[in-house]
């Protein structure tokens, strides 16, 4: 029996032990979900407090249902280690670990590489290895493979098959979780596919698509968040427009999306952040950089989406003008740091960028944020978030900014109360009395 009618085989019996790297937002869900489907899951992570938690059944991400990862790991189906000599149990491991840009605005693809290493020391004949990580087209074939046919002495589709599958995580997402998301499945070979894309499909809900390469699966995820990315940097340079031309793009935009084709809404803010969404790009301007290749547009909307907390800046000093207010001294409350509604991600928050050149040119800042009630970032910044959001409190700032559409938040209240509020999310639309009120 070759390996691929052996894999299969033991995908139907359910006898395939699961390994997880990095259990982080993508990764502790999948490990969750193989685990539920039946295949006892080892999770791996470098850090020993998420190793502790998942052990204790703990759970510490927004999307992982409590209850089922303590079932999981009572009945001894799901557990973690940081000791990847474990490695050599299992028969199926997902590379889940971040792709963050350097402070040069680089890939990053040290956890990634540092991964493989550690995989490939005790990796073994018959195992399936997928990296999930978002990352530039080429990277399984190019760095992948030769790492782990180096280390391990074994050879790519003869003794292991290796694949690419993009995550598809949107924390906070009501309706499509790990479970129910379609997957995309792009492997070296096609024996290496069809056994990784059944697999999954013994996982999730929702439908594998199978594509011909590792390469066009590292692609499609680029396109998906640069597809985002150009589109929210044309809402928001319309926004500016029509902000000179006093038009409510709001207002533009609700009218825009009656129509039922060829049209799909996007919203202004004051920025872009989260793991993919500002980051996805970058990895594709350097990878086209090695064939001489210019991505224009793609660049022109980066240029714009990072400007927005600075022009955001300069509509609160406008704001605090006409309060006869200047912002060197004035007192600022943002409400919300985390990089979208109703979680508790921070990761590249434009709010963080909003509030860094707010300081920069005197003001004073604090932050209510129920769902981060601290934060330190990479570029050094920390704060922490004020306890309550009183009327007292909102009545002691010269200027209040909504720079996150948390639903857990009064804003009557705030309105009610604030000598000024710039609402750069419109999550306050629905209130009457808009005499303090502007928008983005």
């Amino acid at each position: 029996m070759g390996m691929k009618e052996e894999l299969l085989g033991k995908i139907k019996r359910r006898e395939i032990i699961a390994g997880v790297v990095g259990l982080g937002y993508v990764g502790l869900p999948l490990a969750v979900e193989k685990a539920k489907a039946g295949f006892k899951t080892i999770g791996f992570d470098v850090q020993e407090e998420k190793v502790r938690l998942v052990n204790e059944g703990h759970n510490y991400i927004g999307d992982v249902v409590d209850s089922d990862l303590a079932e999981l790991v009572e009945k001894g189906i799901l557990s973690a280690t940081s000791n990847f000599s474990f490695v050599r149990d299992v028969d199926f491991i997902a590379i889940c670990v971040p792709t963050p840009l350097d402070i040069h605005q680089e890939p990053d693809i040290g956890y990634v590489r540092d991964s493989a290493e550690a995989i490939a020391k005790y990796l073994k004949p018959g195992t399936m290895v997928v990296l999930e990580s978002t990352t530039y087209p080429g990277t399984t074939e190019e760095l992948i493979k030769p790492i782990l046919e180096k280390n391990s002495g074994l050879t790519c589709g003869r003794d292991f098959y290796l694949g690419f599958s993009p995550e598809r995580v949107d924390p906070g997402n009501l309706i499509y979780k790990t479970k129910n998301t379609p997957k995309v499945v792009g492997a070296i070979g096609e024996d290496a596919a069809e056994v990784i894309s059944a697999m999954y499909r013994a996982v999730l809900d929702g439908k594998v698509f199978t594509v011909s390469s590792p390469a066009v699966a590292e692609m499609e995820k680029i396109l998906e968040n640069t597809y985002r990315n150009v589109n929210i940097g044309l809402i928001n340079e319309i926004g500016r427009l029509c902000k000179e031309m006093g038009i409510s793009v709001w207002e533009v935009i609700d009218a825009a999306k009656t129509k039922p084709y060829g049209f799909q809404a996007f919203y202004p803010g004051p920025g872009l952040g989260g793991h993919c969404i500002p980051l996805d790009p970058y990895y594709l301007t350097w990878k086209a950089r090695e064939y001489g290749f210019h991505t224009t547009l793609i660049e022109n909307s980066m240029v714009i989406n990072d400007g927005q907390p600075e022009y955001c800046v300069e509509r609160a000093i406008y704001i605090l003008n006409r309060h006869k207010k200047a912002i060197n001294g004035a007192k600022v409350l943002m409400l919300g740091v985390s990089y979208k509604n109703d979680i508790d991600d921070y990761r590249e928050s434009p709010a963080i960028r909003v509030m860094k050149e707010l300081k920069k040119v005197g003001a004073d800042v604090e932050y209510y944020d129920p769902w981060v009630p601290s934060f330190k970032n990479m570029y050094g910044q920390s704060a922490e978030s004020l306890k309550d959001l009183t009327p007292e409190v909102v009545q002691s700032f010269d200027l209040v900014m909504v720079t996150a559409a948390h639903h857990n938040v009064d804003y009557d209240m705030v309105q009610k109360n604030a000598k000024a509020v710039f609402d750069t999310k419109n999550v306050m639309k629905d209130i009457k009395d808009r005499s303090n009120i502007e928008v983005l």
